[in-house]
């Protein structure tokens, strides 16, 4: 049997610059990871999938997950037998603009990889990240980058591993497609110059404006987020996850604690940069 993680992304700044003939956009996004996220299993046999954890439900009913699709892309591309028995272990929202289904199809892909002794750095397997989606070929990478294009052109960058992040969502799905759509066309300008953190606090999220128009509930995450002193405060993605990072372990639980207090049914994560 092999494991991989698939840990949560977070955009700590996302810069959204023009809409393409192709209906992407044109992003500059800096991606970063964090240490907690799903969990993916491989076993030996017929191609299937079992989804267990905490937010499994969200999962009921869709009919081709972005795992089983990675698998077989896997084996049309490398000339395998389609097979193996994924177990996923999904402990992060779905639909919460913080990755977890691209990050769980690349998690499919390192355990194959691995099955099949595939380097992991094999270009084939980011060319079946980008068929899958924008934010798979960063997921497969798994380490903090710049991602140009859809987020597919990616740089790799040293970032602030280890430092304290508090997630949050309200348990309000929002759809990636209908934010995009809300976006108002408005070219903000590009990302600075400087280092990841500086980066991060410099930038902004284009997407968080539409996202708070659909999705109210956002705007009571940021401003409890806020309310902990935190260095930085915004939301991942497409939403409605936001994330806070924080200079101290103590600064996040105690912000986390208070959350939790006065929203109980808030999903909340207290994890670290990776």
């Amino acid at each position: 049997m092999i494991t991989e993680r698939a840990p949560a992304k977070i955009n700590l700044a996302l810069h959204v610059r023009a809409r393409r003939s192709d209906g992407y956009h044109e992003l500059e996004t800096l991606f970063a990871f964090v240490t907690d996220g799903d969990m993916v299993t491989l076993a030996p046999g017929a191609l299937s999938l079992t989804v267990t954890g905490p937010f499994a439900a969200g999962l009921s009913g869709e009919g081709d997950n972005l795992v089983l699709r990675a698998a077989r892309a896997f084996a049309e591309r490398f000339g395998t037998s389609v097979g193996g028995v994924f177990t996923l272990d999904k402990h992060l929202p779905v639909a919460s603009g913080i990755g977890g289904g691209s990050a769980d199809a690349a998690a499919a892909l390192r355990a194959l990889a691995r099955a099949n002794d595939v380097a992991i750095d094999d270009p084939r397997l980011f060319e079946i990240a980008e068929a899958l989606g924008s934010d798979v070929p960063a997921c497969l990478l798994g380490h903090t980058a710049l991602g140009l294009g859809r987020g597919e052109r990616l740089e790799r960058l040293d970032g602030p591993s280890g430092m304290p992040v508090l997630l949050v969502n309200p348990g309000v799905a929002v759809s990636t497609a209908a934010v995009f759509k809300a976006w108002d066309g408005v070219d903000r300008g590009p990302m600075p110059d400087g280092d990841v953190l500086a980066l991060a606090l410099a930038g902004r999220n284009d997407l968080e404006a539409p996202a708070r128009a659909l999705a109210p509930a956002i705007d009571a995450v940021l401003e409890r987020l806020a309310a902990g002193n935190p260095l930085l405060a915004r939301m991942s993605g497409s939403g409605a996850t936001c994330f806070a990072l924080y200079a101290t372990a103590a600064d996040r639980s105690a912000a986390a604690a208070t959350i939790r207090a006065d929203q109980p049914d808030w999903w909340c994560l207290e994890t670290a940069l990776a």
